[in-house]
């Protein structure tokens, strides 16, 4: 089962460095550009929020800083949710490198399909783009790899997509993001996903440990 946390907070943190980075910048900055609302601060909004007539006017790094903007309490808290609630697994599969690859670049691309198919006066900030593209790449490994993911785990993703894409064409949601993000999480899948192979080895104290290759490294 992928998603039973059932670490303590500095095992966590051991674990899962790159989960843990990317949570922390979301709930610092959201502390800083949300709260504490001093005038550097909302400077620093301005310049990181996703505005699609500012990227056309050349201010490209608006397609990845709104990665890790968030609008209110909720917003940051659920992503950062889902983050730590999907991201894991697919850290210790794919290996850091490859899992903040992959986070960043269904993120940023996710951002790309707005900037073409969205509202050119429109704004935008959240995770939700990077947090569906790994939605992708389990959806491909439910269809693709199903020795990679067990029923309980399939289950649970399957749920949660469903639900995700239900609630995405609400009012203030970035649907476009959210579909974008799905559908470059599963195009990676072919180059990110193949190639591992993995065995669960349980220990005596129930801790799992995974094996992946090509070179067979064993993570924990």
């Amino acid at each position: 089962m992928f998603f039973v946390r059932t670490e303590s907070f500095k095992q966590f943190l051991r674990f899962y460095p790159v989960v843990s980075v990317i949570v922390a910048i979301n709930l610092i900055l959201y502390l800083f550009t949300r709260i504490i609302t001093l005038p550097i601060f909302v400077d620093l909004w301005t310049l990181m929020v996703g505005f699609n007539l500012y990227i056309q006017m050349g201010e490209y790094w608006r397609l990845l800083t709104p990665i890790f903007l968030h609008g209110s309490v909720m917003h940051v808290l659920f992503n950062s949710f889902s983050t730590v609630l999907f991201g894991p697994a697919l850290e210790r599969m794919l290996g850091k490198f490859k899992f903040i690859l992959a986070y960043l670049l269904t993120g940023v691309l996710a951002n790309v399909a707005y900037y073409f198919l969205g509202d050119l006066m429109g704004s935008h900030v959240g995770a939700s783009g990077a947090i569906y593209g790994l939605f992708g790449l389990y959806a491909y490994m439910i269809f693709a790899r199903r020795d990679l993911i067990d029923s309980q785990s399939t289950q649970i993703v399957v749920v949660f997509v469903i639900i995700g894409f239900l609630t995405s064409f609400g009012p203030g949601i970035n649907y476009i993001a959210h579909i974008f993000g799905f559908i470059t999480g599963v195009a990676l899948g072919p180059v990110l996903i193949d190639k591992i192979k993995m065995v669960i080895l349980m220990a005596g104290n129930g801790t799992e440990y995974y094996f992946k290759c090509k070179h067979i490294i064993l993570c924990y």
